[in-house]
């Protein structure tokens, strides 16, 4: 306990062992559905699943892993959503790119990302992000955490004609949905350790109780990883002339993957004086994960939004990421029982955390429209576009245009200016993929 004490600096972010073990519990179970998910977007582009779940689980482990020991932050790491359906299903399904090199073009923009954050740049562009934007970082990362969790319980459904609509209310998850959000909320307004945990268990139970789950037992040895591992095909990518698609998984990676670590960040009280401290390291790790993801046979891994589920859970350091890694190595062997927590029963976690994240938007400077259009701009455009890269192009774009046209253009950083316009490249000549 002492060994963990020192190495993680457990006292002086004012946690301990067992809440931290929770907490890398919880935000395990907020995103262990990845490794079922993953393997089925990746299917449709002619990947073997059974190795991609495997793949997925690997990856996800050494990713965080990195991030635990290497940059001690709470953060988890794996393949990341979003970007392994713009991997299918428009490289190799729409553009009819081989997965093969598809991942190589994966590799490419995982080497860019090393390389930007061994010379610096990549911290020098977080450090540039202004303060307002900062602030709508975190808020829309809860507005999107919140969609995402009404959607995974069916409280909202697709519908032709308005989008979105509310769903039937009278269906099982959505009830248990409901009542462990309020059993979370309530717990934790006791202060009731373990409360958001609490929550997904009892959902789980009930599930098998009332919800139609099946226990379909705890252990089965994992399929082989060789059908994936090292496929990818680097030559073949940089021969194809990629570039549209590094490009376009260079800069979702990068803000996708900053603006997680924002988030969660500001959520742990981990942000001192607007900066993180290690911030390089979290980089260095996020950068390094992608790379190893290719070689198992992955599409980009990245920061995970779920880990702000851990945060709230009292996670402070890299010892509940550490949880998160050892547990998804667990899953290669127990898949059965990883398989057994049901959407609907995250789905509450994942709202509280929401609704906690909202409250960032107090903190924004009103009376100034320059800084407060751009912000709310990048909360509404992440969840309307399903993309927290694009809310962050957005915010970026109308920070800069805004100050532009007003005359303060002097209070933008030259890092912003470039950033900006490197998003209206991409959105003009390249699409919104």
């Amino acid at each position: 306990m002492q060994l963990l004490d020192n190495f993680f600096k457990l006292k002086d972010n004012g946690t301990d062992v067992r809440t931290e073990l929770i907490a890398g519990l919880t935000t395990f179970l907020t995103m262990a559905y990845i490794i079922f998910v993953n393997p089925a977007i990746l299917g449709d582009a002619g990947m073997p699943k059974d190795a991609v779940f495997v793949a997925t689980c690997i990856a996800a482990a050494v990713g965080t892993l990195i991030m635990a020991c290497y940059a001690n932050y709470p953060i988890a790491l794996a393949p990341g959503m979003g970007l392994n359906a713009y991997f299918a299903y428009t490289v190799v399904k729409g553009m009819g790119v081989p997965w093969e090199i598809a991942l190589g073009a994966v590799f490419i923009s995982g080497c860019l990302f090393v390389i930007i954050s061994l010379v610096g740049v990549r911290e020098m562009i977080v450090n540039g992000i202004p303060p307002s934007i900062r602030i709508a970082i975190t808020a829309g990362i809860g507005l999107f955490l919140g969609l995402i969790s009404l959607k995974t319980a069916g409280i909202v459904v697709a519908n032709p004609a308005t989008f979105i609509t509310l769903g039937d209310l009278h269906k099982i998850p959505a009830i248990l949905a409901i009542a462990g959000f309020l059993i979370i909320v309530v717990l934790d307004r006791f202060k009731v350790k373990g409360a958001i945990l609490i929550g997904i268990v009892t959902v789980t139970i009930l599930s098998f109780l009332i919800g139609g789950n099946k226990f379909m037992g705890v252990f089965s040895m994992p399929p082989s990883v060789l059908p994936t591992l090292f496929k990818l095909d680097i030559m073949g990518a940089l021969s194809m002339g990629v570039l549209n698609i590094v490009l376009v998984f260079f800069l979702v990676e990068l803000f996708d993957a900053t603006g997680t670590m924002i988030g969660v960040a500001t959520r742990a009280g981990l942000v001192k004086n607007g900066k993180m401290e290690r911030l390089n390291r979290a980089l260095l790790a996020d950068s390094a994960a992608i790379v190893a993801g290719t070689f198992l046979g992955t599409s980009s891994t990245t920061a995970y939004i779920e880990s702000a589920a851990g945060v709230q859970a009292g996670g402070r350091t890299g010892l509940t990421a550490l949880a998160v890694a050892v547990l998804f190595l667990a899953c290669l062997f127990i898949a059965p029982l990883a398989g057994a927590v049901p959407g609907y029963a995250t789905a509450p976690a994942l709202f509280y955390v929401a609704c906690l994240m909202l409250r960032e938007v107090t903190h924004l400077d009103w009376e100034d429209s320059t800084e407060s259009v751009p912000a709310v701009i990048t909360v509404l455009m992440m969840p309307f576009t399903y993309s927290i890269a694009n809310g962050i192009a957005f915010g970026f774009i109308s920070y800069a245009g805004l100050k532009l046209f007003t005359g303060r253009f002097k209070e933008v950083k030259m890092v912003l200016w470039i950033i900006a316009a490197v998003f209206l490249f991409r959105y003009i000549h390249l699409g919104a993929e």
